[in-house]
């Protein structure tokens, strides 16, 4: 009995013994995951080795050749209207669009309120400030925040390219997506998203060119003339992330109540099937480390105007980098998304090739956060949200500096290895398996 039989058994055990399926699946899964021995063999491996780090680096600078692609701008759209031409040459041609309406508000007046968040989650401990979605932020910290300004680009042609602004007032944005139909449960499916839209005057190549990416190189390969799976798989391209994850809660709004229902009736096809996890993808290249002090010719550090210290990022990716892979342990499908997040971790273990995988129960602020009551829902990043990059620990994040040229193989490498990860995760889990091409 090879590998998808085993899990394929087990969830029929837990269908007949009356088990909440899509938890009883994940937890055996991941026990059969853990107690079998890699092959080389495994169609898995054959899968994961279809990913390569050029062709990854290749489709993120393709990505940045639109600017930030920030929100309501030409660039967006061309962006959006590039990634479905892409979705369609790899043979994931059933793209659709989906449009949701967003007005932005003029620019705030100095001093007033901000506006208020949403799920905010008590913070922080002794050993640090609070930072977000439950986290506290431990450690050194460096500067944060959003670069507004368009001359602190000093590429001449970037900065006319990022030129125009998002226009004030309501209109409409677009979501694309594409799906992968599940052969004997076509009314099942994994979300597999990433946001593209991006801020800070760079190329946004980081935050989220990096996730992007990851997500089309998935739909690629599962697109692949000889690959079928059992349960569907959509590939998801969030807008409107920035200025607050409007399409990935638009996108909830308009179709959770379509789970699972047939259209036409008696046709075999489910417009929105139901939703079996979310797993989504935002800024997967940097994890250099806590910052250090910044240092002087002379090796003594550098003070700020308060005179303390001030801290910046290690040049290089450190060794002990890793992929973090995080759910929300306040979220209704708690239970669910951690095991979820178990599984990834050990789909890590067994078809990454250079970095390891942690869990961390502090999902926040990522296009997973809107489906965490409903589904399973985890995030994939090269750092934990709250704790780490809230502490400055990326200092390209939403600065004119997130450029491709920025980044080194060791950063690309990150990236990669996360799409390892999801990709051997949702192949299992969707019942991945090879088929004959008619020729």
């Amino acid at each position: 009995m090879n590998f998808q039989e085993k899990i394929k058994g087990s969830i029929l055990i837990g269908a007949l013994c009356g088990t909440s399926l899509v938890g009883f699946a994940q937890a055996q899964s991941l026990d059969i995951l853990q107690a079998s021995a890699l092959k080389q063999d495994d169609f898995v491996v054959t899968m994961v080795r279809q990913l390569e780090l050029e062709k990854y680096k290749a489709t993120i600078k393709s990505l940045t050749e639109f600017g930030d692609r920030r929100q309501g701008t030409e660039r967006n759209r061309r962006a959006l209207d590039w990634i479905e031409a892409q979705l369609k040459s790899y043979g994931c041609t059933n793209t659709e669009r989906m449009q949701f309406d967003y007005t932005q508000a003029p620019p705030a007046t100095p001093g007033a309120a901000p506006a208020p968040r949403r799920n905010v989650i008590p913070s922080g401990g002794l050993g640090g400030a609070p930072g977000q979605g439950g986290s506290t932020l431990f450690g050194k910290r460096a500067k944060t925040g959003v670069n507004t300004d368009p001359l602190l680009q000093p590429n001449e042609k970037l900065r006319a390219l990022n030129a125009e602004q998002t226009p004030v007032g309501t209109s409409q944005r677009e979501n694309v997506y594409c799906t992968k139909i599940g052969k004997t449960n076509p009314d099942e499916m994994y979300i597999v998203g990433a946001h593209f839209d991006g801020i800070g005057f760079g190329e946004a190549a980081n935050d989220n060119g990096s996730g992007t990416a990851l997500v089309m190189e998935l739909a690629r390969i599962f697109s692949t003339p000889g690959i079928e799976t059992d349960k569907s798989i959509r590939f998801v391209f969030w807008n409107n992330e920035e200025s607050g994850l409007n399409g990935a809660y638009a996108y909830v709004a308009q179709r959770k109540d379509l789970q699972g229902i047939e259209s036409p009736k008696g046709s075999g096809k489910y417009p929105e099937p139901k939703w079996l996890g979310m797993i989504q993808h935002d800024m997967m290249l940097w994890d250099h480390g806590m910052p250090t002090e910044k240092l002087d010719e002379h090796g003594k550090p550098v003070l700020g105007a308060d005179g303390k210290p001030i801290y910046v990022s290690p040049k290089e990716q450190r060794a002990e980098a890793d992929v973090n892979i995080e759910f929300q342990s306040t979220a209704k499908q708690a239970e669910g998304a951690a095991k979820l997040a178990w599984f990834f971790r050990a789909a890590n273990d067994k078809y990454a090739t250079n970095y390891p995988a942690a869990v961390g129960f502090h999902m926040t602020n990522t296009d997973s956060v809107p489906f965490m009551d409903l589904v399973p829902a985890i995030s994939l990043r090269e750092n934990e949200r709250g704790m780490h990059i809230g502490s400055g620990w990326n200092p390209n994040w939403h600065q004119p500096s997130d450029v491709y040229t920025t980044y080194s193989d060791k950063d690309f490498m990150l990236g990669l290895n996360a799409a390892q990860t999801t990709l051997s995760a949702v192949a299992i889990l969707s019942g991945a398996k090879p088929i004959a091409v008619k020729k």
